[in-house]
């Protein structure tokens, strides 16, 4: 899987996830530190790369946009220190099928993880 991991998360999670063998690379290290989601969701699509991110814009704008993907993984409801973030990770990538996370977003509380298919309906 390819990942593209946002700056609300620390680095040692894409450096976890290429350790894990997947392509991975955080932000950061892809000069996007002061870039907008939009241009941050526009990467990710044309690199086919999943986002993990703890910033609650991105739902909001792949259903404005009635987008089918990028997949987005989107920690919420606190503050995930790496561990934690790491643990978490790895049991939603032992739960959802690869060929799944392209076209959804998946939800990564403190305690369950849930997947929403896209594209998503724009709230009124």
């Amino acid at each position: 899987m390819k990942f593209l991991v946002d700056m609300s998360l620390s680095p040692a999670l894409a450096d976890w996830l290429v350790q894990q063998g997947h392509d991975a690379i955080h932000a950061l290290q892809a000069g996007l530190e002061r870039t907008s989601d939009e241009v941050i969701l526009g990467r990710a699509r044309d690199e086919k790369r999943v986002i993990i991110t703890a910033d609650l814009d991105y739902p909001r704008l792949l259903a404005l946009a009635q987008a089918e993907g990028p997949g987005l993984i989107l920690f919420r409801g606190g503050n995930y220190g790496e561990q934690e973030a790491i643990e978490r990770l790895t049991r939603v990538l032992e739960t959802i099928p690869n060929e799944e996370f392209p076209n959804s977003i998946v939800v990564v509380e403190k305690g369950r993880i849930r997947r929403r298919r896209l594209p998503l309906e724009p709230n009124p």
